[in-house]
Formats: structure tokens, sequence, C-alpha cells
């Protein structure tokens, strides 16, 4: 049973999401296609922004998967894409640093490892240079970051206790299905937001999980 695993396919640990095989199942930390939220997001709080860097760790397959998703609504939405390589905190301050010296840009943190490890970095790089945020996480969020929109990150444990008591009760872990995330948080910090000078849309905060005031 896993509750924390990106890629079960891929890493061969089940033979599909809705047959898994063999003796292995639960449910995903992620889902791609949800990564183009993110840029609809950042141009609803910024309509401004024509510019977005994205921090992504290329040798990671879901910063990949995620960046991807963003490039594919990025032309409709009239927005360029800079990707910034997640990696040495001080290369990331003077790429960001780079980026911000042109009006209207933005920023989109993808979810990797590599990101969360230099949280601190990237959010007082985005305030010092007034930069518009999304985050994968609350935490950035509660850290001071802008708005984040992302999984649920204990539900996968949750729904996991679940399918532990099915499979104790007599049912095959192969014929339980691998399950995707299906529940995303929207975390808003209106004192970033006013420090941005941004106003929040009402239909914006309507939809948010949590203001952080």
């Amino acid at each position: 049973m896993f509750a924390n695993v990106t890629d079960p396919v891929g890493n061969a640990f089940v033979a599909s999401l809705a047959r898994p095989g063999g003796n292995t199942t639960g449910f995903m930390n992620a889902e791609f296609a949800f990564s183009a939220k993110w840029l609809e997001l950042l141009k609803e709080i910024a309509p401004r922004v024509t510019r977005v860097a994205v921090v992504r760790n290329a040798a990671n397959p879901v910063d990949v998967a995620q960046f991807a998703a963003v490039q594919a609504v990025a032309s409709a939405l009239g927005v360029e894409l800079t990707p910034i390589i997640a990696r040495d905190p001080g290369e990331m301050e003077r790429d960001l640093t780079a980026f911000a010296r042109e009006r209207n840009g933005g920023l989109i943190v993808s979810s990797g490892a590599v990101q969360q490890i230099h949280r601190d970095t990237i959010i007082a790089a985005t305030a010092q240079h007034h930069l518009p945020a999304v985050y994968p996480f609350r935490g950035f969020v509660v850290q001071g970051g802008l708005i984040s929109y992302g999984i649920d990150q204990t539900e996968p444990y949750r729904l996991a206790a679940g399918y532990v008591d099915r499979i104790l009760k007599g049912e095959k872990p192969a014929d339980l299905p691998v399950q995707q995330p299906t529940k995303f948080d929207l975390v808003i910090n209106l004192k970033t937001a006013k420090a941005l000078g941004l106003d929040v849309p009402p239909t914006l905060l309507a939809r948010a999980d949590e203001v952080i005031e």
C-alpha cells in the first residue's frame, strides 16, 4: 500500500492505474493536468502579468510534466514563459533578479522537492522584487507567499486507511484501482496581496478554501 507516489506505473509499482495487478495499490500524490490552473490563477489575481518565470527542476519528471501543462495554456493566456532551474539558491536568486528587471512579471513554483527545500529563498526573492507568485502547497502561503493551489497532502493518507480496511477484510490489492488526487486547496494571503498592490477579485476570494489576513 502506498499513499505518496507520483508515478506508480512509470516506477513499475503497478501494471496500470485501473488494474494494478500484483500485491500493491494505493493513492498518488500528484496529478499533472491541474498545473495549468496555476497560470490561470496568476492571471486572475494579477491580470497585467505577461511574463512568467517557472521555477522547476528539469531532472524531476513531475516538474517536467507540470511545466508542460503550463506551456499548453500559456499562449492562449498571452503569457511568455521563462524556466528557472531549481538547484542552487544563489543561482535562483540571480535568475529571479534578472527576470524581475523587466515589467509585468510573475512566478509559478512547481512542486518538486528542491523548491520546497529552498522555500525561504524563493519567497524572499518574490517579496524583494514584487513578483506575484503561485505556489504548489499551502505552506508557502502561510510563510508569506501570495497564493497556492495544490493537493491536500493529508487526503491520500486518510483514504489509504479505507483501502487497508478493505484488504484486511479480504479484498485483493490487485482489484483496487490506484486513485489520483481529487481534493485541491486554494489558499490566498491577503496581506501579501496588499503589499504587492493587488486587489483580489471577490470571485476568487469566494472560491478560496482558506484566506490568510
